[in-house]
């Protein structure tokens, strides 16, 4: 490799780091990579994630992070979203179609992607601020 590549490379791997920083975030999307959710292709549902994110601009706030098996291997990839605002929300079965989905309509939208919840608290326990 050549000194520019290197520089490349450390420059990307930096961008990717930066989306995992926790500070100042609001947003979370925790995808499920148990031995489960990555036998049913999580790490590329946690790859479409990082590049949706980047390519609309919101690292700034949005937090990807990885969490172990969430008990629902039957529906993986699993991936649960925390907006502010919005009830937490596990969506079942994403593939990278899925996570551009959630990102374009629950992430920016701001409306969840209803074909794909598997858990959402009942209405009667969310309370407004």
């Amino acid at each position: 490799m050549t000194l520019e590549e290197l520089r490349s490379l450390r420059g990307k791997m930096k961008a990717d780091l930066a989306q995992r920083e926790t500070e100042g975030k609001t947003t979370q999307v925790i995808v499920g990579m148990g031995t489960c959710g990555i036998a049913s292709g999580a790490k590329d549902t946690l790859n479409a994630f990082l590049k949706e994110v980047d390519d609309k601009g919101l690292a700034d706030h949005v937090m990807i992070r990885q969490t172990g098996c969430m008990g629902m291997c039957a529906n993986e990839p699993t991936v649960e979203v925390i907006v502010p605002d919005m009830p937490r929300v596990i969506y079942g079965n994403v593939d990278a179609k899925v996570a551009k989905e959630i990102v374009e309509q629950h992430l920016i939208g701001k409306k969840l992607v209803d074909k794909h919840i598997l858990d959402r608290p009942a209405a009667d326990i969310i309370t407004n601020k």
